[in-house]
Formats: C-alpha cells, structure tokens, sequence
C-alpha cells in the first residue's frame, strides 16, 4: 500500500469518528445518565433515577412538601403519610386529636391508645371499679369481669361459690365441667360418686366413659358380667382378645372353621 492510500484511509476514518461524535444521540454514549432533578431532590444513592428528600413527596414529576398537620411530626419513611402524631395524640380524619384519658386511666407506651389501671376495667370510654366478690381476687385482665375465684370456688353470676365435692371425689382445677372428678374405683353418677361393679374375671379401667370395667383375656362383655369366649377348633382369639378368629387356611362360616 503506497503512503497515498495510508493517509486516505486515516482521513476516511477520522471523518467517521467525527461524524459519530457530532451527529449521534448523546444517550447512546451516556446511558444510565439521570433526568433532572428537581427542587427538593437527590439522586438514589443505588440504581438511577431521584427521590424526594425529608417532608418532600413525589407528585406529578417534582417534590411537594408534605403537609404535616398540629401535634405531629415528620417521619424518614417513604410510604404513607409522611407524618405521625405526637405522643398522646390519635390520627382521626387526617388530623391529630388530643385523646381523652378517662380517670382511672393510663396512657399505654404505643402513645395512641390507654389502659384501666388495676382495678378497673373498661366500660365504653370510662374506667369503672372492679367489684370482687367474697372468695375472689382481681385477675388482672382488661377484659371480661376482672376478676376470678379462689381455689375451690366457681364464679356463678356476680359470686364465687364452693365447689362440693362428693364423697369419694376430689377437687379440679378446671373452668368447665363440675370441678371435682371421682376416685378411681368410682363413676359420677347424679352429681354423687358410686363404685364401679366390676364382674367375676374383670377388672377396672381407666376409661372416663363406658362401664368402668373390662373384660380379661378370654373373656367378653355381657351386659353386667365378663362371658367365656367359646371358641371352635382351628380357631384363636383376635387383635382384640375379645372376639376369635379361625387360623389359616382355615375360613370363618358360622360358628365354625371350616378349609375352604
């Protein structure tokens, strides 16, 4: 190549260079370069684009100031409102009402809402006295009456009233049922405890339901009384001791087994 054409080629070059310079899209070169920011603004500190700064809010391309009502203040978050209400204050109808504590009342540490010292207990918008019966305590819980019986006593209306315990029956703890449970041997029975009857070859059970009793091996309910179970030859008592099954291959037809 002769140093004519070498110096042709580099002007060709340098005119292509120059074209794309000045007459190219200034985006292609500078993507990612941020729109305007406007007043009240700053560029994110991560990805593109700007967000409003403190007390500012996005509306239609520009920051407008936030409008914080009386008894409010500021806050850095970016979604809601923009403001909180003092402490002792309440968002009511986009402004911040002053609460009203009733007497006998506490401000609670969320600053938006209040609590019945102990001993009271909320009725509407007031605080009323907690009125503990004979037997009782206060129970220190904002609902319900406030109050709860002693051991061995059940609330019934407006009193705590003892529990009576049958013979051979003990006391229990519970918030539902009669508050006693009868002696092992015994079955409540019309508000008394009476023994259980366990029959020849039986013996008691745990159960809180049914007889009481139960059968031993060998041997099944029959009304009151614990019946042999007769079994036939080739036969054995099944998973349930109380009912018999034949042995294989032997096949079950009646009262007997029989080969299929």
């Amino acid at each position: 190549m002769s140093r004519m054409q070498r110096l042709r080629d580099v002007f060709i070059l340098s005119v292509a260079l120059l074209t794309l310079l000045f007459f190219v899209p200034s985006g292609v070169f500078a993507q990612g370069t941020p729109d305007k920011i406007p007043d009240h603004a700053r560029a994110k500190s991560y990805g593109t684009g700007w967000q409003c700064d403190i007390g500012y809010r996005e509306l239609n391309g520009i920051c407008a100031a936030i409008k914080v009502p009386a008894h409010a203040y500021l806050t850095d978050e970016s979604y809601g409102r923009g403001w909180a209400c003092l402490r002792g204050y309440r968002i009511d109808n986009e402004i911040c009402a002053a609460l009203a504590i009733p007497a006998n009342a506490y401000l609670k540490s969320s600053g938006d809402r209040w609590e019945c010292q102990r001993g009271y207990r909320r009725s509407d918008d007031t605080c009323v006295v907690v009125r503990v019966p004979v037997n009782g305590y206060l129970s220190g819980s904002s609902y319900g009456s406030g109050w709860a019986c002693n051991r061995k006593y059940r609330a019934v209306d407006s009193a705590c009233v003892a529990v009576k315990v049958p013979a051979h029956g003990y006391f229990v703890d519970n918030s539902y049922g009669d508050g006693w449970k009868c002696d092992r041997g015994y079955r409540p029975a019309d508000g008394a405890c009476v023994a259980v009857k366990v029959p020849a070859h039986g013996y008691l059970a745990d159960d809180s339901y049914g007889s009481g009793w139960k059968c031993e091996r060998g041997y099944r309910a029959v009304k009151e009384t614990c019946a042999i179970i007769k079994m036939p030859e080739n036969a054995h008592l099944d998973y349930s001791a109380e009912d018999w099954t034949c042995s294989p291959p032997y096949k079950k037809e009646g009262e007997s087994c029989v080969l299929s």
